[in-house]
């Protein structure tokens, strides 16, 4: 099994696809990766962001980028929220078995 790129390297990849300056096969090219491993880190990507794919039967109306940003933004904080809550649950899951009898 081949050893996995860098994040970083994948974030640089990511962001010069994302430019739309090259098509996809162009920068994969360039960065000596296959065309398919590249899509594949860009929906990752779209995914982790929030970001939906391109369609290009539908037109973007006026105020949509916005809706979009607020959207991603809310998707953020309420990951940041929940992983909160979980180490909140876990605290309070470990400070509980030494005040309950056993």
């Amino acid at each position: 099994m081949p050893k996995p790129f860098p994040m970083e390297f994948r974030r640089d990849v990511i962001a010069v696809a994302r430019q739309g300056g090259q098509s996809i096969a162009a920068v994969a090219r360039n960065f000596g990766i296959s065309e398919s491993c590249l899509s594949r880190w860009l929906k990752i990507a779209d995914r982790e962001d929030g970001i939906a794919p391109d369609t290009p039967a539908a037109p973007a109306r006026a105020g949509e980028g916005d809706l979009e940003a607020e959207n991603r933004e809310l998707r953020k904080r309420a990951k940041q929220l929940e992983q909160e809550n979980e180490i909140l649950r876990r605290a309070t899951a470990y400070f509980a078995r030494d005040v309950l009898p056993q």
